[in-house]
């Protein structure tokens, strides 16, 4: 459709663990990325843009959460 999802997936222990861990610095690192990616794919310039996130532990369920936060588009 009209929408680009970008995933970090993090892994940890707990589930609680995993979240806690996109912090500030990642989430900046995260966007840093996904600037460069549309820097090499202008075509998506003109989609919506949404940074979610997948969180892994061991004995569990994957959790999906959509928009999980925003992308920083300056630098």
């Amino acid at each position: 459709g009209d929408t680009v999802a970008f995933v970090e997936v993090k892994a940890r222990a707990h589930l609680d663990d995993a979240r806690d861990a996109i912090g500030a610095l990642k989430r900046r690192r995260f966007s840093r990325a996904v600037r460069a990616w549309l820097s090499r794919n202008p075509w998506a310039m003109t989609k919506t843009l949404r940074a979610d996130a997948v969180f892994v532990a061991p004995h569990s369920w994957p959790r999906h959460l959509p928009a999980a936060f925003e992308i920083e588009m300056e630098a």
